[in-house]
């Protein structure tokens, strides 16, 4: 399964297919969250928010793919990450793109 951030992909026929769209939100844990909040207060890498951010993308992948697969699709192009936030006790974002067939199997 192809995901890919570019809008074309050269040397292929392709067909468009639908948008495709996944919402995540993650909870941090609740000790983990108390650590990041001090650390903010006085600076440094939030690693647990960093691999929370990291595992819901790497989710939101895997969900968008799944998706593709069940419509028959090949992969999905113009694939964007909007709004990564980290929000109290958790993050969000929501991953979309554009699904597509390769005509020339």
């Amino acid at each position: 399964m192809l995901v890919t951030t570019v809008e074309h992909i050269p040397n292929r026929e392709y067909e468009l297919g639908q948008l495709l769209t996944v919402s995540i939100v993650r909870a941090a844990n609740v000790m983990r969250d108390i650590r990041e909040n001090i650390r903010n207060l006085v600076g440094g890498k939030m690693t647990h928010y960093e691999k929370l951010l990291q595992e819901s993308v790497d989710e939101a992948i895997e969900e968008i793919s799944a998706q593709a697969k069940e419509g028959g699709y090949d992969g999905i192009i113009g694939f964007k990450i909007a709004h990564p936030t980290v929000v109290e006790g958790g993050v969000e974002l929501i991953v979309y793109g554009t699904a597509f067939r390769y005509l020339d199997k």
